[in-house]
């Protein structure tokens, strides 16, 4: 009976946040969609990635099939993403691209402002805001995103960093294709798309975590299912002069919840101070 008791409230939990990861899928593939149509297309602009290379098929074609490209060029990277990634974070992606897909068949093309630099600082953050929340609900906006999700998994850069540098190329692309100068306003929009996305997208920001505990054995159990090493400190209390452990371990902003939480059902009583990393020299993660 108490296990059931506990399970209930742990399956509602879980699939209250499901629910919540697809809302949030759904509203960032808009706000996607709302800053393509809304600022980008109108002037004919880019976003770069997919959603670029799909507007430049769309610019020498018809707008109208930007959408068809879309979802067409993102379909073999989703599989890609599917065999290098994961199953929850490709079936987010997945709705993430299908919303995209149909948002840009609803939303009107409508020119909000006359100003094409205007249009490029405020269509990039609208869409940074769609592709970051998407990001931290565990999925992506399609595209070049589940690419520099596979790079940030792997090497250690921010997910920003890794996206302008992509979207430069489909810029040189626009320079080619179309003039110079919109390729430098696209230029000035996924510049802006990059900063919006490194302060949403915070799995890069590291933290040093500095844990006084007693119950040395079973915290260091409980840490080291996690990905990062622990350090051991023997300590002792400056007021108490009792023996302590003091654990070091150095994580990312983004997994500071799953650490807390680990740190609080082990001991409670624990003494945590958490700061910010200004650099890391040696291996980050765990070898597996």
């Amino acid at each position: 009976m108490q296990v059931r008791n506990v399970v209930a409230p742990l399956s509602t939990r879980g699939a209250a946040k499901q629910a919540r990861d697809v809302a949030t899928i759904i509203f960032s593939a808009f706000l996607v969609a709302a800053g393509l149509r809304l600022f980008l297309i109108p002037h004919q602009l880019l976003s770069g990635g997919v959603a670029g290379t799909a507007s430049i098929l769309g610019y020498l074609t018809s707008p109208k099939y930007i959408s068809i490209f879309y979802f067409a060029i993102n379909l073999p990277i989703l599989i890609w993403g599917f065999i290098a990634v994961g199953k929850k974070y490709i079936c987010l992606s997945m709705l993430s691209v299908l919303s995209t897909t149909w948002f840009l068949n609803v939303i009107p093309l409508v020119k909000l402002t006359q100003d094409p630099i205007l249009a490029s600082i405020f269509g990039g953050v609208i869409i940074a805001g769609g592709v970051g929340f998407s990001l931290r609900a565990g999925g992506s906006s399609g595209g070049f995103d589940i690419l520099g999700s596979i790079i940030t998994r792997k090497r250690d850069i921010p997910m920003g960093t890794v996206l302008f540098v992509m979207d430069g190329l489909v810029i040189l692309s626009l320079g080619f294709f179309k003039s110079w100068d919109s390729a430098l306003y696209a230029m000035l929009c996924i510049f802006v798309k990059s900063r919006v996305i490194n302060l949403i997208h915070i799995r890069h920001v590291k933290l040093t975590c500095f844990i006084v505990t007693k119950e040395r054995d079973k915290m260091l159990c409980r840490l080291n299912l996690l990905p990062h090493g622990v350090t051991v400190v023997n300590a002792e209390g400056g007021y108490s002069h009792e023996g302590n452990t003091m654990l070091m371990t150095v994580t990312t902003r983004y997994e500071l919840a799953e650490l807390r939480k680990t740190i609080l059902e082990t001991d409670p009583k624990a003494f945590v101070n958490v700061l910010e990393t200004v650099e890391i020299l040696g291996r980050f993660k765990r070898l597996t």
